[in-house]
């Protein structure tokens, strides 16, 4: 067992191991960034960075088959060969600190990159002036949401994630009076009105809402990132008596659909993933500062009034293209505008560990300042040392 243990520890230690490490990663961003054209940045990060293994698709047998080291997997041996030569290689003395501060400002960096790749969560809020919101809405996941709207005062809210959608499943929430049953989902699809022509070969078409009128045609999945996938799905909805027929939702429709079942109202609508929030912003004034006589946009700002929801916190915030607004753990920026400029578009970062990359570069630069220092000290002692003093 020691010697397998000692062995194990010469691997992990080995300046080897960090040279085929770091080889190893620099071609997979090369290749990750070839993809980018095909795949888009999102993709392309959970395809290659996100990942512990990159997979190739054979095309005609759809099989999946391991290609290359994920960004994940090179990060962690990468991680584990620092923490092992920090440990092992460097002496904990003063005249290595500059060393291992540096190690350590590597060390905490890759951890930051990890835990970055794991927690934080990207959301948009849209609002036009005099609107208030206390949610942001996901770029790419939707959900299903069956709302009961039949107390005026309040919303009773049923949300179906979109991987269960992509499961079709039969569900029976208890809070639902019918159940569920996913006929088809489409990851991305166009809806039409329909013409003379059938529906897709094994495409449903629906028999209530206003799906009646509309067909979907499936598309494939795009990755550009100037393109957005429209999901696409046909729900049928089950009562105690039997169906209550077949319904159409996708993301182009925007207004929700009603069913009155049971003495209650319900609206059906496939809508972005939303993240509620304990503040809600109201928009008070957007700006779209141009230079005079030119089109050229010289400044995007965003006047908003935020309240929290226990009613301690109500102030004005005017957000700025290199401003952010931080509250609750969440970072919004002045991501765009609609041509109207009356509309906002914020962009809500969730990140706990942002603080972690400043940090580990003030370490970084620290501890190269600090073994600069020490060796030029020690070279300016030997010279004065070779330099022959008056008798």
């Amino acid at each position: 067992m020691k010697p397998f243990l000692e062995s194990l520890k010469v691997f992990f230690v080995s300046l080897r191991l960090t040279v085929v490490l770091l080889i190893l990663s620099m071609l997979l961003v090369f290749v990750a960034t070839l993809d980018q054209v095909n795949l888009g940045i999102w993709a392309v990060q959970e395809k290659f960075f996100r990942s512990w293994v990159v997979y190739w698709t054979w095309p005609k047998l759809g099989l999946a088959i391991p290609v290359f080291p994920g960004g994940y997997l090179l990060g962690g041996l990468l991680l584990i060969n620092l923490i092992c030569a920090h440990v092992f290689r460097l002496s904990f003395t003063w005249r290595k600190v500059g060393l291992q501060l540096a190690h350590g400002g590597l060390i905490l960096l890759l951890i930051g990159e990890l835990l970055t790749g794991i927690w934080q969560r990207e959301s948009f809020l849209r609002m036009d002036q005099g609107e208030t919101k206390s949610y942001s809405e996901a770029y790419t996941a939707v959900e299903l949401a069956l709302v009961d709207v039949t107390d005026a005062s309040e919303d009773q809210v049923v949300v179906l994630p979109e991987e269960w959608l992509a499961r079709r499943p039969v569900t029976q929430h208890p809070a639902l009076p019918f159940r569920v049953a996913v006929k088809a989902y489409f990851p991305n699809a166009s809806v039409e009105r329909r013409r003379g022509a059938g529906p897709a070969a094994g495409v449903p078409t629906a028999t209530q809402g206003a799906g009646v009128q509309l067909a979907v045609n499936p598309l494939p999945i795009t990755y550009h990132r100037n393109e957005r996938n429209t999901p696409a799905a046909l729900l049928e909805l089950i009562g105690t008596e039997g169906s209550l027929g077949t319904w159409m939702v996708s993301i182009q429709l925007t207004e929700p659909q009603r069913l009155a079942y049971q003495g209650r109202a319900w609206e059906i609508v496939l809508r972005p993933k939303r993240t509620y929030h304990p503040f809600s912003l109201t928009l008070l004034r957007f700006s779209h500062d141009k230079y005079p006589g030119t089109e050229i946009p010289r400044n995007f700002s965003s006047r908003v009034r935020l309240r929290s929801a226990d009613g301690r916190d109500d102030r004005e915030v005017t957000i700025l293209m290199n401003s952010p607004l931080r509250h609750e753990g969440l970072t919004l920026y002045q991501a765009g505008f609609d041509n109207n400029d009356t509309t906002t578009i914020l962009q809500v970062v969730r990140n706990p560990s942002w603080l972690l990359p400043y940090v580990s570069c003030a370490m970084l630069f620290a501890g190269l300042m600090v073994e600069f220092g020490l060796s030029l000290a020690a070279h300016l002692r030997r010279r004065r040392a070779r330099i022959p003093q008056p008798a």
